[in-house]
C-alpha cells in the first residue's frame, strides 16, 4: 500500500513538474515583441532582422516586424507603434527616425505598459528599459580618424549627412567635427544633409562638390549616403584625388572598398542590435532590469583594404551570427 502511494505521489510530482514546464513555455509563447525600425530595404536592417529572428528562435517570442517606406517617415513609424498599443504587445524594440517626433508615440506605448527597447537610434523618452547600439559619438571620432589617416598635408573635408532630426547621425557628426577640428591639417569642413538614399546622396555630393571642388575628403555617415558619395566621386572622376569614407557593409560598399573607390568604411554590428534588441526585450519581460543611462554598445570598426581579408575583418563584415 505504502509502495502504491509513494508511486502515485511520484506522479504526481512529474505531472506538477510537467505542467510548470508547459506554463513556462506558455508564457514565453505569449511574448508579442514589435520590432518597429527606421526601414526595412537595406542591408543594414536585414542584418538586423536577421539577428531579430536569431534571437526570435531561441527565445521563443512572437516577433512582428515593422518598418516605414522611407528612413524620413517618423509618422509611418507612430502607426506602427499604435498598432502595437491596439495589439497588445508586450514589447517594442525601437530605432527611431526623430528623437522628438516619436517621443510622445513611445511614451504612450509605455503607459500602456508596453516595454521599450531602443537600438540604433534614441527618442527623447524616459520610458525606455534599455539603449543597444553604436556609441554614435566615438564611431563619429572612429570615422575622423579615417578621414585622418592621410599624408596629404591640407584636408578640406564634406560630409553627406541624413535628417536632421535622427539623432545617431546628430551625433556622429558631433563626434567627426570634434576630432576633426583637433587636426590643424582640416582646414575646412561642409556639411549637407540628404534623404536616405544613395541616389539621393549622390546628387547632395555632386552638389557639395561643385560647390566646394577644393574637398578632398567626402564622408557618408551610413550605409545609403556612404554608397552615394562613392558614386558621386567615380561619376566625376576623383578616385585619385578624393579620399572617400562610407559607413556599414553592404556588397556594394565592400566591393568599393576592395577596388579602391572607398578608402575606409567605419563598420557597425546590426546582427548584434537586433539579437540583443529581442533578447533583451525577452530579458525584462522576465523580470531583469537595466540601466536605460548606460548604452550596451556593439561595437564600430575600420575596415580597410589592408584589413578587410582578416580574420576580424571578416567577422565584422559579415556579421551574420
Amino acid at each position: 500500500m505504502r509502495r502504491n502511494k509513494s508511486i502515485i505521489l511520484f506522479v504526481l510530482l512529474i505531472a506538477i513538474l510537467l505542467s510548470a514546464c508547459g506554463q513556462s513555455q506558455t508564457k514565453a509563447q505569449q511574448y508579442k515583441i514589435y520590432m518597429i525600425t527606421k526601414s526595412t530595404s537595406t542591408e543594414f536592417w536585414r542584418s538586423v532582422f536577421a539577428g531579430a529572428n536569431a534571437a526570435k528562435a531561441e527565445y521563443n517570442v512572437n516577433l512582428l516586424i515593422r518598418g516605414p517606406d522611407t528612413e524620413e517617415n517618423f509618422a509611418g513609424q507612430n502607426m506602427y507603434i499604435q498598432e502595437a498599443i491596439r495589439n497588445h504587445a508586450d514589447a517594442i524594440v525601437f530605432s527611431a527616425i526623430s528623437y522628438t517626433e516619436n517621443a510622445a508615440a513611445i511614451d504612450e506605448a509605455a503607459e500602456a505598459g508596453i516595454k521599450i527597447v531602443v537600438i540604433d537610434s534614441d527618442v527623447n523618452s524616459s520610458r525606455v528599459s534599455a539603449r543597444i547600439g553604436t556609441d554614435n559619438i566615438q564611431a563619429g571620432r572612429i570615422t575622423a580618424a579615417a578621414a585622418l589617416d592621410t599624408p596629404e598635408e591640407h584636408l578640406s573635408v564634406g560630409i553627406v549627412n541624413f535628417a536632421q532630426f535622427s539623432r545617431n547621425g546628430e551625433e556622429r557628426e558631433i563626434g567627426l567635427r570634434e576630432q576633426l577640428e583637433k587636426d590643424p591639417r582640416v582646414e575646412q569642413i561642409c556639411t549637407v544633409n540628404s534623404l536616405t538614399d544613395h541616389e539621393a546622396a549622390r546628387e547632395s555630393a555632386v552638389a557639395l562638390l561643385a560647390d566646394h571642388p577644393e574637398i578632398n575628403v567626402l564622408i557618408g555617415l551610413n550605409e545609403p549616403l556612404g554608397v552615394g558619395v562613392a558614386e558621386a566621386s567615380q561619376e566625376l572622376g576623383l578616385k585619385d584625388r578624393v579620399r572617400v569614407i562610407s559607413f556599414d557593409s553592404n556588397i556594394r560598399c565592400i566591393e568599393l572598398l576592395r577596388r579602391g573607390d572607398v578608402s575606409a568604411l567605419i563598420v557597425q554590428n546590426p546582427y548584434a542590435m537586433g539579437y540583443l534588441g529581442v533578447e533583451t526585450a525577452w530579458e525584462i519581460l522576465e523580470g531583469k532590469s537595466f540601466r536605460p543611462d548606460q548604452l550596451i554598445d556593439t561595437a564600430t570598426t575600420i575596415i580597410t583594404r589592408e584589413n578587410m581579408f582578416t580574420v576580424e575583418g571578416q567577422k565584422a563584415l559579415f556579421s551574420f551570427g
